[in-house]
């Protein structure tokens, strides 16, 4: 592409000095021909006043009349007949010195000379005719000159262009050649890749065109990638209840199988929903959002949530204020954070557990808080997803956070002993 934008730009410069120049150089050329036919004029003027003067006299006209001076030009006198009287030149007359026999001056080109004819006038009559001529060859020397100073500017003028194109095209093709590197990394599976603005606004269309595709890819597979392990993660709790439950069946075989088949089937419909929400949450296909009923929610997630504190002689509290506005946000998003709460409320936790909602303001606060230990982790170790074999809290609370920040909430630890988790939503009242 440098080598086309660089012949490119010397071709078109070399056509423009040519369209440009070579009338140029025509017209100098003629100029100066025509420029010397004038001095060959006035040299043939200068020596017809003196011939007239002679003759004037009474005396003939001499060489010195004439006023010869060197080789290259030749003066002579002719007769009215075109005879030639004096100086050097055609012994007969050629057509300019008739044509200034009429009384008029006659000027032009001959047999590679240019010639200039004057008619001398004694009395009001023409009496002769005084001619001058020099050879065209000595144009050649200052028309040439000029020829080769215009060709050199011309030279001087293409080698300017010549680098001019060159280092724009360098500045052109820099920006092109990251270009075909980052889609050729993205290509190649690197979502990182972001190309800064350049300054020629084509380029950085691309370019942020690029970049936003390149930045919707890394996020899309980040969301596929965390899908196991987010999936594995919330699926843990009910599965276990599911498996705790056949086991339980199974260990009292004359028992009636219903109960613990209905309870089965719960488990499974909420595990089918977990993974429909984590997928939905993964691809983030959710799309806008309405208003959520919080404490519609909250009740949801006691129902779910109440058979296993009970289990364990902790009761789940929830409290939720009449003057709590709607949220907004996904419900499955919502789901998800509250089931990392209570999980960790209920693996890490002690004695009874609130979930309560209030007005804050223009956001919602959801509460989940227990009488377990205090918490002493910094808030950037608690919420960091951590290895899938590390024990405590790390995947659970960073898929929370994660997902609260992309309702455009946010989710903190509000107080470390005892434990009291903080999730913030928008408020419809407050759009």
């Amino acid at each position: 592409m440098r080598t086309r934008i660089v012949t490119l730009a010397v071709v078109s410069a070399a056509v423009a000095i040519v369209l440009f120049g070579l009338p140029l150089a025509v017209a100098g050329a003629l100029y100066a021909q025509q420029y010397k036919i004038l001095d060959l004029e006035r040299q043939a003027e200068r020596a017809s006043v003196r011939v007239s003067q002679a003759l004037t006299e009474g005396d003939d006209p001499t060489e010195d009349d004439l006023d010869d001076v060197g080789e290259l030009t030749f003066r002579s006198v002719y007769d009215t007949d075109g005879h030639l009287l004096l100086g050097r030149g055609p012994e007969t007359g050629d057509q300019f010195v008739d044509k200034a026999t009429r009384g008029r001056v006659s000027t032009g080109s001959l047999n590679g000379e240019l010639v200039a004819a004057v008619p001398v006038i004694d009395s009001g009559d023409v009496v002769g005719v005084v001619r001058v001529s020099g050879s065209a060859s000595t144009l050649l020397w200052p028309v040439g000159l000029a020829w080769i100073t215009m060709t050199g500017l011309a030279g001087l003028a293409i080698a300017a262009v010549h680098l001019l194109a060159r280092r724009q095209a360098a500045r052109l093709a820099q920006p092109l050649d990251q270009l075909s590197a980052a889609a050729q990394r993205l290509g190649n599976g690197d979502f990182s890749v972001r190309l800064p603005p350049v300054e020629y606004a084509e380029i950085d269309a691309v370019g942020s065109s690029l970049n936003r595709t390149a930045s919707r890819l890394d996020d899309l597979l980040a969301r596929e990638r965390a899908f196991s392990a987010e999936a594995s993660h919330q699926l843990r709790t009910p599965l276990t209840s599911l498996r705790l439950g056949l086991e339980s069946a199974l260990e009292r075989p004359g028992d009636d199988p219903r109960p613990a088949l209905m309870q089965g089937l719960r488990s499974t419909e909420r595990i089918e929903r977990t993974i429909e929400e984590l997928l939905t949450l993964a691809r983030d296909t959710h799309g806008a959002v309405d208003a959520l009923d919080v404490g519609a929610l909250l009740a949801e997630a006691r129902g779910q949530w109440s058979a296993q504190f009970e289990e364990q002689d902790r009761p789940l509290i929830v409290v939720v204020d009449p003057q709590t506005p709607p949220a907004l946000a996904s419900g499955a998003a919502v789901r998800q954070v509250l089931a990392v709460l209570l999980e960790n409320a209920l693996v890490h936790g002690q004695g009874p557990v609130q979930l309560s909602a209030r007005d804050a303001g223009d956001a919602v606060g959801i509460e989940v808080s227990d009488r377990g230990p205090g918490i002493t982790l910094t808030d950037a170790q608690l919420f960091t997803r951590r290895s899938p074999s590390a024990t405590g809290h790390g995947l659970g609370l960073a898929l929370a956070r994660r997902l609260a920040e992309a309702e455009g909430g946010h989710l903190r630890l509000s107080r470390p002993s005892p434990p009291q988790f903080a999730l913030l939503l928008r408020a419809a009242t407050s759009v």
